[in-house]
C-alpha cells in the first residue's frame, strides 16, 4: 500500500472514530479535529470555552502536531496552564491541498502515538 493510500485509510478510520465519539456520528471536519487536539493537550475538558479561547485551543493543537516537524518547540505552561510553544522554523509557503495533507499526516501521527489508531 503506497504511502497515500495508507494516510487515507487511516485519515477515514480516524474520522469516523471520533466522529461517532463526539458527534453522535456526525462526520468531524479538519478543524474540528484540530480543535479537540487542542482541549486533549490542554487537559481541560469539563467547561465551555469563549470564542478566543477556542482559536487558542485550536493554535495550541497545531503547534503541538508540527512538533514533531520542526516547526514548533514546547516552551512553558503559564500560570492557568496553557502550553505556549516557540515557532523554530517557518512553515513553508504551501497551497491549500498541501496544507490539509500536512495537518492530516500529523493528525494521524497523533493519534498513532496516543494509541487510538493502528
Amino acid at each position: 500500500m503506497s504511502r497515500d493510500e495508507q494516510l487515507k485509510e487511516r485519515w477515514q478510520q480516524l474520522v469516523t472514530i471520533l466522529s461517532d465519539r463526539f458527534a453522535d456520528g456526525d462526520v468531524l471536519d479538519l478543524d474540528a479535529i484540530i480543535y479537540l487536539i487542542g482541549v486533549q493537550e490542554l487537559g481541560k475538558f469539563n467547561r465551555k470555552f469563549k470564542k478566543d479561547e477556542k482559536m487558542d485551543l485550536m493554535h495550541i493543537a497545531i503547534c503541538r502536531l508540527l512538533e514533531p516537524y520542526g516547526y514548533y518547540e514546547f516552551d512553558y505552561f503559564d500560570d492557568a496552564g496553557w502550553p505556549h510553544y516557540t515557532v523554530k522554523e517557518q512553515l513553508p509557503s504551501l497551497k491549500a491541498g498541501e496544507q490539509s495533507i500536512l495537518m492530516k499526516d500529523a493528525i494521524v501521527s497523533y493519534f498513532l502515538e496516543k494509541g487510538l489508531i493502528e
